[in-house]
């Protein structure tokens, strides 16, 4: 397990110098691949400013994976970090995101998968997820596969 200081390192380290329309879909397309290639039963989703721009549901996932997206992707738009961040504070202070937030569980979920765009100099922009693992398993998979596509780009 992370903590909070070891994921809060993983947002200052993978930032966008640039996001739009086209990042994005390339970036949905980057994680598709490489979850068809793992054969991972995902859902992907990338977001700017609440507009999905790529969506992605491979064999094995159900409509209940789209839910935990959203409902993750609320939390990082609300808090501005990752989702597993969001839950892990509150593990780390010995309680649970569901008993202190007092936000309904039925539309926010701090459970590791959602991680923040952040674009650097301005913060974050948008979300990119996915859904189908155990949640730190999901929040690995988007940081390494966020990580591999920056270093792609900067190449």
């Amino acid at each position: 397990m992370s903590t909070s200081e070891e994921l809060l390192a993983q947002e200052r380290r993978l930032q966008f110098t640039r996001f739009g329309n086209d990042v994005a879909i390339e970036l949905g397309l980057h994680l598709l691949d490489a979850a068809r290639e793992q054969g991972l039963p995902i859902a992907i989703s990338v977001q700017r400013n609440g507009h999905r721009l790529f969506h992605a549901a491979l064999p094995g996932t159900a409509p209940n994976n789209d839910r935990w997206l959203e409902r993750k992707a609320r939390v990082v738009e609300l808090f501005g970090h990752s989702s597993f961040y969001v839950g892990e504070t509150f593990r780390e202070k010995g309680t649970t995101f569901e008993a202190e937030s007092r936000l309904d569980p039925d539309l926010y979920a701090a459970h590791g998968g959602v991680f923040p765009v952040i674009l650097r100099g301005t913060g974050p922009v948008g979300t990119v997820g996915v859904s189908g693992l155990p949640q730190a398993d999901d929040h690995e998979f988007v940081v390494t596969q966020v990580e591999s596509f920056l270093n792609s780009r900067d190449a």
